[in-house]
């Protein structure tokens, strides 16, 4: 096969969690540029359509779906609604997720914001993966990405005390890991992208202020915050058959972090 051709998902189609903005918004954006259809899943339906409305608009395919991934019976709706309007589901993205209300230590942390963070990042990234192996698995063909981070890898009070994140981010590496060794024998490949500091919606606007962001500078070797659309290359690469031998892979894009 052509190396180029490798990277086409025509006739493809992908579910997208947290889709409204940030880089559900790229992932979106690069499935719908490489031929795929997309389903745009958020919590914010608004969102959801705007981005579904920005496919379209480019000649793409596109639905949008209102979903909370905190709910199982959400997400099962989700990917209903995928295989009612597409037929099928070839790819999907658990990128739906939350940083931690406040950076606190351990001994200040709130109940109420460790149990949501959990309930996004950990149970949110269950529901999806479970709903899309469902699919994937009777025609022995998938792949699946999760969004963790680089602090999936390691701990970030180096910067500042984010102890749900962190806690939960390590769980979507392993459990990606445990999922590409399950699935690996049925051609199904799991993998996660970690990106470093990338200007998003789950900072809440930490990325205007400008302390913030000579911090994090300062922390990234190559010195910047790096745009949402620089996570493209990185998710069609693992939405396609150009990473066709690779499964549980955590792809770091973090401008040099964790190399340090």
């Amino acid at each position: 096969m052509h190396v180029l051709k490798m990277f086409d998902l025509t006739g493809q189609v992908a579910v997208i969690t947290g889709a409204g903005s940030g880089l559900g918004f790229q992932f979106a954006e690069a499935m719908a540029e490489a031929g795929a259809r997309v389903v745009c899943a958020d919590i914010v339906a608004e969102s959801a359509e705007k981005t579904a409305a920005h496919v379209t608009q480019m000649g793409g395919e596109a639905l949008a779906v209102r979903c909370d991934v905190t709910r199982e019976d959400e997400v099962a709706g989700l990917f209903a609604a995928a295989l009612e309007t597409f037929g099928t589901v070839d790819i999907a993205f658990a990128n739906a997720g939350i940083g931690d209300p406040q950076p606190l230590l351990l001994h200040e942390y709130p109940t109420e914001n460790w149990e949501k963070v959990v309930a996004i990042n950990m149970a949110g990234v269950f529901y999806t993966c479970r709903e899309a192996l469902r699919i994937m698995f009777p025609k022995k063909r998938g792949k699946i990405i999760n969004t963790a981070s680089m602090w999936g890898l390691a701990g970030p009070s180096s910067v500042f005390p984010i102890p749900a994140y962190a806690a939960t981010k390590g769980a979507v590496v392993n459990l990606t890991r445990e999922l590409a060794l399950q699935y690996a024998p049925h051609n199904i490949q799991v993998n996660a992208i970690c990106p470093g500091f990338f200007r998003t919606r789950i900072s809440d606007g930490a990325y205007d202020d400008n302390g913030f962001v000579e911090t994090v500078s300062a922390f990234t070797p190559m010195g910047r915050v790096a745009e949402a659309a620089e996570i493209k290359g990185t998710a069609l690469y693992l939405a396609s058959a150009a990473s066709s031998f690779t499964t549980g892979l955590m792809l770091v894009t973090d401008g040099g972090c964790m190399a340090k």
